[in-house]
């Protein structure tokens, strides 16, 4: 359950060129304070004192290479807008909502997938390095812990870099798909109205009732991104390999997540039952800060680096 660089398009691979915090960016990461010196020293002695780290992150860790989350507090999805994510049965089972949803991805996949990792992503991949971190479990779909070279990766609810068929299970590059839209759509373009998180934009029913959708290249079966959609559930086999890693663990680092959707959260009630020491470090409150010892409220990306192995 490796990850392999083969699941990504070629492109992707990047050198480490973290993206830093800049104003564009700024935007989709919630107001915090400072770092409190003694919470930094506390989170210092925490990951020090593990051998065997497992890291579960969340969307306020790429809010900072400029990707919006959900629920951050004034920034998020849900703070800027009534829109909400597509459901897993509503793309099943409606063409209608899969055109809908595949116009505003691609029309949004050059921003998403051009996105880079920040000095976070590269602090996970340094502590795998060193040996400290012994599993990461994500629950972004972006793939930057794969662009920063982290490979002691589980991605939870799959990637929007990869797309699967329904029908036959066939795996392709989502940057394939990207030229079949441009070929069955050559005279089609729209305006985004405002980015939203997991790779798609923002536009008005209208403007997508032109768009084409390719099928299965194989089967001619329906094509979906490789990702757990809300209302999906995730595939049992995985949720096993991630327990057996966590089993294998003797601490656990929650990083940018407010674990408020099961999927993740399952895992510290796991850790909580095993009497495993856990941090957390997440702007904001989590579902799990009553199973915590260390909580601090600040950027991934300007603490993490700063802990000493």
């Amino acid at each position: 359950m490796l990850c392999s660089w083969r699941s990504l398009p070629p492109r992707v691979a990047v050198g480490r060129c973290a993206s830093t915090i800049q104003a564009n960016v700024q935007r989709f990461v919630p107001a915090s304070g400072s770092v409190d010196s003694n919470a930094l020293e506390q989170l210092q002695a925490f990951v020090s004192n593990a051998s065997r780290l497992f890291v579960i992150s969340g969307a306020g860790l790429s809010t900072e290479s400029g990707i919006p989350d959900y629920r951050s507090e004034g920034v998020g999805l849900y703070a800027r807008t009534d829109r909400r994510p597509m459901q897993h049965s509503e793309f099943v089972r409606s063409a209608k909502s899969r055109q809908r949803y595949w116009a505003r991805n691609y029309v949004g996949w050059p921003q998403f997938s051009s996105h880079q990792p920040n000095p976070a992503h590269f602090a996970l991949r340094d502590w795998e390095e060193k040996g400290k971190l012994h599993w990461l479990v994500t629950q972004n779909v972006d793939a930057l812990h794969l662009k920063a070279g982290q490979r002691r990766l589980t991605e939870l609810h799959g990637s929007t870099h990869r797309v699967v068929c329904l029908d036959c299970g066939q795996l392709t590059p989502r940057a394939e798909l990207q030229k079949r839209f441009a070929a069955l759509n050559p005279g089609w373009a729209a305006s985004a109205g405002g980015v939203a998180p997991d790779g798609d934009v923002f536009l008005e029913d209208e403007q997508v009732l032109n768009f084409t959708v390719p099928a299965c290249d194989a089967c001619g079966g329906v094509l979906k991104p490789e990702v757990t959609f809300f209302g999906d559930v995730v595939n049992r086999t995985t949720v096993n390999f991630v327990h057996d890693k966590l089993a294998e663990s003797d601490a656990v680092l929650v990083a940018g997540s407010s674990l408020q959707v099961f999927s993740g959260y399952r895992f510290l009630l796991a850790a909580s039952e095993r009497k495993l020491p856990i941090a957390i470090v997440n702007i904001g409150p989590t579902r799990a800060d009553h199973l915590t010892d260390i909580k601090v409220s600040v950027r991934c990306g300007e603490v993490l680096p700063a802990i000493q192995l």
